[in-house]
């Protein structure tokens, strides 16, 4: 989607004012005392605006043109991640001597080779040597017989709302455009641009054509790879941490993909309605939904119900950030879980393996002919059941049918899941579900255990 830009100074208007205001405070004095003020001010001013000066002739050399020579049209209704409409696609930046440029995966799309320019008006074809869809990076790497100029990855770890950033790229193919802002926050999740987000936000212009560009700090080093705006908002950009770029370009290089740590569970956020029903006193951790057969979250006895709270000591609070630190633990190697179970504090070890690519959803056919329980129809699951649906056991049973006005409708249960416990009762058939629920009172709240499409998650039936 082509985002029309509204006409903008490169130092953005909250600088500007800032130094009009200056200004005219200086003016505002006595003449004697306002005269040598205003030199003062004067000369703060210029020596800021030397420093973004110096910077640019620093690091624009840096910054290359990555051409696919196909346009991607963008997706109707798209809100992230502007992609380009002319065969401009993109930006990078060289991080390494030996050719090596940083972009993003959705720049070089399915391509082997790119057309990469400089600012000297040098062009070389990039070979795509990896490419990290997860994360959104990919790695370019170009042959030259003359030096390329480089600049060194920071560390965004030390990066704090409200420093100074310059983002440099190509937007809409106006090459080598510097914008300067601030950074607006950290760790934003849950943008849905990839798998694993850990991004820094800001106000510098981004514009289709920046995406794979760097993110600088005022000395000069790549704090970010920018990937994305928020469609038809003004001062809302994203990049991608150096720290996750130092952490898979390496592997990129090295095997072209990124191994990453698998535990084989399946979780959820702890809403306030789960930690009442847990008998935690916060919202704390993430629990634990399913619990894949044969992976290593079951050889080291985790089960569905634990609240994870802490992995190799990294404290975890949402399903993003627990997913983070097992995919940047290393596979094969043993780590620490650290879990609450039933109230208590449950400390396990756990060989991670390496995960691999999801599996395709099954598309599940309800069955008719229902018995309602609780504004649900129910059937035990035979065997050509699960065979259809791709279960691994036919215990449980299946929802056929669920009235969108009752207990079970307002609290998510839908047409195809199956439930695997009720009320912390594990369930193995219709009886065992009738048992399990039987002289429940709704104002209570009905604690359920389903799998969906694969996946496993808790739900709080409840009139509330």
């Amino acid at each position: 989607m082509v985002v029309r830009p509204k006409p903008r100074s490169v130092f953005p208007q909250s600088v500007a004012l800032a130094a009009l205001s200056l200004f005219l405070s200086l003016s505002a004095v006595s003449p004697s005392i306002g005269s040598a003020k205003e030199v003062s001010g004067l000369k703060a001013l210029t020596e800021l605006q030397d420093v973004f000066v110096e910077l640019a002739d620093k690091v624009t050399p840096s910054v290359v043109n990555i051409s696919t020579g196909t346009a991607t049209p963008p997706k109707s209704g798209e809100r992230f991640r502007q992609r380009p409409d002319s065969p401009s696609s993109g930006s990078g930046v060289i991080i390494d001597k030996d050719g090596y440029i940083v972009t993003n995966n959705h720049v070089v799309g399915d391509a082997d080779e790119v057309e990469v320019r400089l600012l000297d008006k040098r062009k070389f074809t990039g070979k795509v040597v990896g490419r990290d869809p997860d994360t959104d990076l990919a790695v370019v790497k170009v042959e030259s017989k003359t030096p390329l100029p480089t600049v060194p990855l920071g560390d965004s770890t030390q990066v704090k709302v409200g420093q100074w950033v310059v983002a440099v790229g190509n937007p809409f193919g106006l090459e080598h455009t510097l914008t300067v802002g601030v950074v607006s926050a950290l760790k934003r999740e849950n943008v849905n641009l990839s798998r694993y987000e850990d991004f820094i936000q800001t106000d510098a212009s981004i514009n289709p054509g920046n995406s794979g560009g760097p993110l600088f700090n005022i000395r000069g080093e790549v704090i970010g790879i920018n990937t994305a705006i928020i469609n038809f908002a003004q001062g809302i950009g994203f990049a991608i941490p150096s720290k996750m770029v130092q952490d898979i370009y390496p592997q990129l290089i090295a095997k072209g993909r990124v191994s990453r740590g698998w535990l084989g569970v399946g979780i959820q956020t702890v809403t306030e309605e789960l930690a009442t029903q847990f008998n935690l006193d916060k919202e704390q951790g993430v629990l634990v939904n399913e619990v894949f057969d044969g992976e290593p979250a079951q050889k080291a006895g985790v089960q569905p119900g634990d609240i994870i709270l802490k992995v190799d000591g990294a404290a975890v609070d949402t399903p993003s950030s627990l997913a983070k630190v097992v995919a940047g633990l290393t596979p094969g190697k043993p780590a620490k879980l650290k879990v609450l179970r039933n109230g208590e504090a449950v400390e396990l070890s756990v060989l991670l393996s390496e995960r691999k690519d999801e599996s395709e959803t099954p598309q599940v056919i309800p069955v008719k002919t229902p018995e309602s329980i609780l504004g649900l129809g129910i059937e035990d699951i035979t065997k050509e059941t699960a065979d259809r649906l791709k279960l691994k056991d036919t215990s449980g049973v299946l929802v056929t049918k669920v009235d969108e006005d009752s207990l079970a409708g307002r609290g998510g249960i839908k047409e195809g899941d199956v439930i695997k416990e009720s009320t912390r009762h594990t369930i193995a058939d219709a009886d065992d579900f009738r048992k399990a629920n039987d002289g429940l009172k709704a104002d209570e709240g009905v604690l359920v255990r389903i799998i969906r499409e694969q996946r496993g998650l808790f739900l709080v039936l409840n009139d509330k």
